[in-house]
């Protein structure tokens, strides 16, 4: 099965890019320092996040392929929170973080958006993504309701926007490793939301 790259927007609309087949290969290995350079100056030449995120997915795949020492960079979920957060890059006032996460089986994250655009790639196990879109109403400014799911095997990668929400949940019998890359983060528009109270905390 080939490997898929998927697109959310902004209120949780799942899209198929089409598959890009990876680049000629490169006279030198791909290595991280050369990934963020070339992210960074995608991130110069547009202020689009779509078109940003376009040109940056096939470069995750590429890194991973290219720099498997990469997905070997995890820790051990914590057996209490049930998952971990391993950093690989995070520059002060650089506008990207770089890490890998991994979920016990089972576990499942709170309701929320990013408040930047990212790029996730599944490297093992599976995960499914529930995806939300905001129905507000004066009472209830925070309303949501479900848009959507997806179920992400290895190999596929999923670009969001800065207003997708979303939860995952890992399934299966072992834990799920993710490669994810964000930009710069507005922490005062990145919420957990309450589908239930209809209500939003900041996360």
């Amino acid at each position: 099965m080939v490997d898929q790259d998927w697109f959310v927007t902004d209120d949780g609309q799942v899209q198929p890019w089409s598959h890009q087949s990876l680049p000629q290969k490169r006279a030198q290995t791909y290595r991280l320092y050369r990934f963020l350079t070339e992210v960074e100056d995608i991130l110069a030449a547009t202020d689009q996040d779509q078109e940003r995120l376009q040109a940056i997915h096939p470069l995750v795949r590429e890194l991973l392929t290219d720099s498997a020492w990469l997905q070997f960079e995890v820790q051990p979920p914590d057996p209490e929170r049930g998952w971990s957060v391993t950093m690989l890059y995070d520059e002060p006032n650089f506008p990207l973080t770089v890490q890998t996460v991994v979920w016990l089986p089972g576990q499942m994250s709170p309701i929320h958006n990013h408040a930047t655009w990212g790029v996730v790639a599944l490297v093992s196990g599976q995960e499914k993504n529930t995806f939300w879109q905001r129905t507000p109403s004066d009472s209830h400014p925070h309303k949501i309701e479900a848009a959507g799911e997806l179920i992400l095997n290895p190999g596929d990668t999923i670009s969001v926007m800065p207003e997708a929400i979303h939860c995952v949940e890992a399934l299966g019998d072992e834990p799920t490793v993710t490669f994810n890359l964000y930009g710069l983060t507005d922490y005062q528009t990145r919420y957990n939301f309450d589908p239930v109270s209809h209500t939003a905390k900041l996360f």
